[in-house]
């Protein structure tokens, strides 16, 4: 059995919905299950829920404050909920399973109509007179019935703390972690009989011999030597020590005569528990780090979950699996957990719930063992929750790596489709007020081609869920201008560029030279036409497409204000690639601005229109050199940082209409405003 859903009304941050239906509504898979978020996004709430229904195999109590009841954001105290409810549903029972919950346990049709076992166990909570109540009961009805003692404890979960001080859990105290795990293991199955109780009984009578002084006549009259005088050690006799003799000689004195007290020494008492409690468990490295004590420590938890023959629930719940582990210790575990809960062998197989901050782990585990928590709502990634189709979800596995998994923790997310716009537009939204990183907005660099996979993730198959995280795509509209076609430039006048017919031995076929001929839409039109078909391909909320009005980001940075200071970056872009040191000096740096003051007083001479000069900067230089995109945005990057006057270049960027587009998707995935902007307001 597992546990496959969970609901919750009026607890913590989740309310209830509209008709009294709960405020959270989480699917959990039979196997892994990662719960990724930012901070305060519900991820310890539902663990927290899920403790508070099941309690745990280490026997701690919670106990519900008024905290935990739900109250409006900005509303009086007054307000608060009075009752919350959680219920936990069980589902995948084998028989050996649901014998144990007969009496509350029902039946319902699976997807494929076939009956199948279900258990509803729910947890109420009542304020009433500054007092609070709970009332845990089970059963396929409302109002169900208690549960006794049996069945809640094979209901118990095996829960790892965020904080976990596991050097402190597994060395001997009273009510040790160690000792607990152990004396619920098969292998301790028999308390009265163990074969520990009697190595212990054997080690404590040897202890006991050394421990009590023999007489011995010879020596009785012995006088205490210099050294034993000044020390104020006796010498052991026949192998004993006074110890004990003089400790009980102390207590005579403290002790009444009808309650004498004595003393002795032992190793532990010979009851089960108590020779458990002095255990530890410790790695065979000396002094291990917090690391390694915590893998120690999750190894020991999953005895109990591995247990031969346990008919209970084999459900573990840990905050924060990545807390003191390195990057690939991370992966190593993660890795062997996901295996461990694959299995399909039913008497073997776990699930677990984890919480994460780690994009390290979260690209990692498979799309579909994912679960968002975003603003108090969740989203299961599994197939049947999402728009994504099979082929997404093995490319995903495939390419979706750490620092594209940010995603998953990110309030806005900004999709490019290359190095260049990765580089340069956090630099612009930082120009502009809107800096992503304190707008919590994640740039993902995907590829073209990878666009629709990587939006997908955030549209759901039912149309009433929607993720609030806005994702902005920004990508060029990849209609080449006019001066693309003319003859200097050899390329074929014909619209989309290319035809799937092929050549015959003599050149060109028919349909070719008749395309030749035909008239090519105007610019302005393909530029239309190009966005219209981008937009119908990637916009359905939150996903939201930003594309150029002009052939790509390049060129359209070109035709802006900003053309000179982009023709540097150019040229500097093509000195770096040309030099065996990835930086400039200033007698380069020189040459290039020489070169750029010359050119334009040319270009200036010779009529040439921003079109023309926008297609030489981008297409005759950058394109046909094969200068560096990235190098050169990184050039460009560097040039706006080191602008004079940044309230001068802010209002450029804001008023060219070809920085519209970044503009726009930068106000999007931050869901902010410009400040001049508000200031108006």
């Amino acid at each position: 059995m597992y546990l496959s859903e969970l609901k919750i009304s009026n607890f913590r941050k989740f309310g209830e919905r509209k008709n009294n239906t709960p405020g959270l509504d989480i699917k959990f898979n039979s196997g892994l299950n990662l719960l990724v978020g930012e901070n305060d996004s519900g991820k310890t709430a539902i663990i927290d829920a899920i403790k508070m229904v099941l309690f745990t195999q280490s026997y701690e109590y919670y106990r519900l404050e008024d905290e935990d009841f739900y109250i409006c954001p900005n509303a009086f105290e007054e307000e608060r909920a009075k009752e919350l409810r959680i219920e936990c549903i069980f589902r995948g029972f084998q028989s050996s399973e649901a014998k144990n919950f007969l009496e509350w346990i029902g039946i319902e049709n699976d997807s494929e109509g076939n009956p199948s076992y279900y258990l509803r166990v729910f947890l109420i909570g009542r304020r009433e007179n500054g007092r609070i109540y709970r009332d845990l009961k089970a059963g396929s009805d409302e109002q169900g019935t208690s549960l006794d003692g049996k069945a809640r404890d094979l209901l118990r979960i095996v829960y790892l703390r965020p904080l976990r001080d596991a050097e402190f859990e597994l060395s001997p105290r009273r009510n040790s972690r160690l000792s607990q795990i152990l004396y619920f293991h098969n292998d301790f199955s028999d308390k009265e009989n163990h074969p520990i109780r009697e190595a212990v009984k054997e080690a404590n009578e040897k202890i006991e011999v050394y421990f009590k002084e023999k007489k011995d006549p010879k020596t009785e009259e012995k006088e205490i030597t210099k050294d034993e005088e000044e020390t104020g050690e006796t010498e052991a006799k026949e192998n004993g020590t006074k110890i004990v003799s003089n400790i009980n000689e102390y207590l005579s004195h403290f002790s009444s005569e009808n309650n004498p007290l004595k003393s002795r020494i032992s190793i532990a008492d010979t009851n089960l528990k108590s020779i458990l409690e002095q255990l530890s468990l410790n790695l065979s490295i000396n002094k291990a780090g917090l690391g390694s004590d915590n893998l120690l420590f999750i190894a020991s938890e999953l005895l109990l979950l591995k247990r031969e023959k346990y008919t209970g629930l084999k459900l573990t719940l840990i905050e924060e699996i990545e807390a003191h582990l390195h990057p690939q210790a991370q992966l190593r575990l993660i890795e062997y957990l996901q295996r461990e809960s694959d299995t399909q062998e039913s008497d073997e197989k776990v699930q677990l719930i984890l919480t994460t901050h780690s994009p390290n782990l979260a690209s990692k585990v498979k799309l579909e063992n994912l679960i968002i928590c975003k603003n108090g709502k969740v989203f299961n990634m599994g197939s049947k929750y999402t728009k994504l189709e099979k082929g997404d979800y093995l490319f995903l596995e495939r390419f979706l790596d750490v620092t594209k998994a940010n995603l998953f923790f990110a309030e806005g997310v900004i999709l490019v489709e290359g190095d260049a716009e990765n580089l340069l537009i956090p630099t612009i939204a930082k120009i502009i007020g809107l800096p992503l990183s304190k707008h919590g907005v994640s740039i993902i660099n995907v590829g073209s081609t990878a666009f629709l996979r990587y939006s997908r993730i955030f549209q759901r198959s039912n149309p009433k869920e929607l993720i609030d995280t806005r994702v902005a795509v920004i990508t060029d509209c990849d209609a080449r201008p006019n001066f693309y076609y003319t003859s200097d430039n050899k390329n074929k006048k014909i619209y989309k560029e290319q035809t799937k017919e092929k050549k015959d031995k003599e050149g060109q076929t028919e349909k070719e030279k008749d395309e030749e001929e035909q008239i090519v839409p105007d610019y302005s039109e393909r530029v239309k036409i190009a966005i219209t078909e981008k937009e119908a391909h990637y916009n359905e909320l939150p996903v939201k497409a930003f594309i150029s009005k002009d052939w790509t980001l390049e060129y359209a940075i070109a035709l802006s204000d900003l053309k000179t200071e982009f023709y540097k970056a150019v040229l500097r872009g093509k000195k770096i690639e040309n030099s065996n040191v990835l930086t400039l000096t200033e007698k380069k740096k020189a040459e290039v601005n020489t070169k750029v003051n010359s050119d334009f007083e040319k270009w200036k001479e010779l009529k040439w229109d921003n079109e023309k000069i926008a297609f030489e900067i981008y297409n005759n230089t950058q394109l046909k050199e094969k200068i560096s995109k990235s190098i050169v945005a990184q050039c460009f990057a560097e040039i706006l940082n080191e602008y004079s006057d940044q309230k001068e270049l802010k209002n450029k960027l804001i008023n060219d209409h070809n920085f519209e587009y970044i503009i726009d998707a930068i106000k999007y995935a931050t869901s902010g405003y410009l400040k001049q902007e508000a200031s108006d307001d």
